[in-house]
């Protein structure tokens, strides 16, 4: 609400879709606190305008910190949270405040997250003349939408949810540009509508751009990076700049400005010219109930039915990566998209804080943009003759990262197992045939390292994501060969697992410090343990071998199996040394030993 952008064109929209009474008094709460922190932001110029996450930066040098409106204003934020923890905690809204505001009387005793009616709530209507700050000055438009929810029918998660937000905004506003934001994000530059803007209003390749995607970035990165969130980020940037120049990025889900008219299914033609004047022409006769009751018509659960809605219009159903597939549609319709990354990121989000939150994550995004891959939306299918090849393999990189678990998996269990039954898969040290594998290899790595000093990473923080890099593909990327395979064959159906990023007081603590996380038993910390176990008995046997038969063509499985060996050090604390919480539990350890005896049980050809 608070960017430099006219408040009389910009309107605020927030999807609850658990259709939470608090989360509505949360943003009702908000709606008067808006009042003095909207002029507060503007006449200070001050960034981020998220209050929490200015509050906490707690900026010693800033001008603002002795100030009496500073004060006044930190003030009534921190009495606003106190109030709505106070009503979480005693899960109860008192009688007084649910007076206030005629939109509390939409939940009883039988409303449930996955049980209840449409709600839509304007809170602030920007077009009514009283709406305005403590100084005089316009707000923008806030909306409450949470769509209607019943067991007996399909709600297509995060797709729908967007789905209905763009038709109730159809009827409240109607702006010709969308753009949409995760709940664990915030607005870090205030200047990002018009940066995007910009492209859209370009009088030579405005009309050609369908969408405006921002990097994502995270706020609570750690200096070393124990679970390589930060590389993904880097990762994420890198591909999406590549394919800038190729007809444009992927859809990531958050952060991206839409044309309106484009995600209801418009295609590309070179005389489009977009209707700057929609919101301003939008009915204004209906009383604010009605308006709200016309809304709560487009987000029932039977409006979709015998319609186009999540195929030819709004945003794609029937995959876990509905940003990436709504991208590929827009694409193969005409249009390009483009890259915007300013020196100041425009959002700021929470990343994973412990190695459960990044492995489910990665599963989730793996699974999902796999089985894209292998359904009639794979890019060489999808787009052939609609985007070029190049933009295809460009949408193939996510596409593949289930796959390369084969390859990876195969490289960490048979080298080593290799090396200690002494039979060598590679060339000897002195043949010249051994040049290809150390010439990949150490070229790939120093790139890599040279990429993450780059960018601002420590030696630490490669090193970590070295792990990581193999963590991911034994573990979340087989799952996601495994349940997109089981999904394309019926077995399973197609799930929407969220990523939780909440942690408790000593989690946070172990992430800060830089120490990972497992604490409890799960199937993928017993492949982790096991492959781990694996190569170190595989190593000290294998040495033991090569010492006292004084054998040189296993050099490489040595290094290969050594290297591993060292990325997994902090596997070995986590299981033998480590008395925390958030140790390897005993029960994976045990289930690890009995499967690395298994392996070195089976015979290798």
């Amino acid at each position: 609400m608070a960017y430099n952008y006219p408040a009389e064109k910009l309107s605020v929209y927030l999807s609850d879709d658990g259709g939470s009474i608090f989360t509505f008094y949360a943003l009702w709460e908000a709606s008067l606190f808006a009042e003095h922190w909207l002029p507060f932001c503007k006449r200070c110029n001050i960034e981020p305008r998220s209050p929490a996450a200015y509050f906490s930066e707690a900026d010693k040098s800033h001008d603002l910190h002795t100030s009496k409106e500073y004060s006044f204003i930190k003030g009534l934020f921190e009495e606003m949270i106190e109030r709505i923890a106070s009503a979480v905690m005693s899960s109860e809204i008192p009688s007084e405040i649910k007076s206030k505001h005629k939109g509390f009387s939409e939940w009883n005793t039988e409303t449930t997250s996955e049980n209840h009616q449409p709600i839509v709530q304007i809170l602030i209507d920007g077009k009514d003349i009283n709406a305005s700050d403590s100084k005089g000055n316009a707000l923008p438009t806030l909306v409450y939408m949470a769509r209607e929810k019943r067991p007996q029918y399909h709600h297509n998660f995060k797709a729908g949810a967007m789905n209905a937000l763009i038709r109730v905004s159809s009827v409240i506003s109607n702006s010709p540009i969308i753009m949409n934001v995760d709940c664990d994000m915030y607005s870090n530059n205030c200047d990002s509508i018009k940066d995007a803007l910009c492209f859209f209003l370009d009088e030579e390749m405005g009309h050609k751009i369908g969408f405006v995607q921002y990097p994502q970035n995270y706020y609570n990165l750690t200096k070393n990076n124990i679970y390589d969130n930060c590389f993904l980020v880097h990762d994420i940037k890198q591909d999406l700049m590549g394919m800038d120049s190729l007809g444009g990025p992927l859809y990531v889900g958050t952060g991206c400005f839409h044309r309106r008219e484009i995600l209801c299914g418009r295609r590309f033609t070179k005389y489009y010219k977009e209707d700057w004047d929609r919101g301003t022409t939008q009915q204004t006769q209906l009383c604010i109930y009605q308006t709200e009751e016309k809304a709560k018509s487009l987000a029932t659960c039977t409006c979709e039915y015998n319609t186009q809605w999540g195929n030819e219009i709004g945003l794609k159903y029937g995959f876990s990566v509905e940003d990436v597939l709504t991208g590929l549609a827009i694409h193969c319709r005409g249009w390009n998209s483009v890259l915007m990354s300013p020196p100041r990121s425009a959002f700021m989000g929470v990343g994973p804080t412990t190695l459960a939150q990044t492995i489910l994550q990665h599963k989730r995004w793996s699974e999902g943009i796999f089985s894209m891959f292998l359904s009639k939306y794979c890019p060489f299918f999808f787009g052939h003759g609609n985007i070029s090849l190049i933009h295809q393999m460009g949408y193939s990189i996510p596409g593949l990262w289930a796959p390369n678990s084969l390859p990876t998996l195969y490289y960490v269990i048979i080298p080593s197992l290799s090396l200690l039954k002494g039979i060598p898969l590679f060339p000897e040290i002195m043949s010249l045939w051994i040049a290809p594998f150390i010439y990949v290899s150490s070229v790939k790595n120093m790139y890599s390292l040279y990429e993450a000093l780059l960018y601002g990473q420590t030696l630490q923080g490669w090193w970590n994501g070295q792990r990581m890099w193999v963590i991911k593909r034994i573990t979340s990327y087989l799952y996601g060969v495994i349940d997109a395979i089981r999904n394309l064959l019926g077995l399973s159906k197609m799930g929407f697992a969220i990523t939780s990023k909440v942690s408790d007081k000593d989690e946070s603590q172990r992430y800060e410090q830089g120490v990972m996380e497992f604490g409890s038993f799960s199937p993928e910390y017993v492949i982790i343990a096991t492959i781990a176990l694996l190569n170190l008995l595989c190593l000290v046997g294998g040495l033991i071998q090569i010492v006292a038969g004084g054998r040189n063509m296993f050099f490489l499985q040595v290094i290969l199996c050594g290297v591993l060996v060292i990325i997994n050090v902090p596997i070995y604390e986590a299981m033998f040394l480590r008395k925390d919480r958030g140790r390897i539990p005993f029960s994976v350890t045990l289930a690890s030993s009995g499967f690395v005896i298994l392996a070195l049980l089976v015979p290798i050809i």
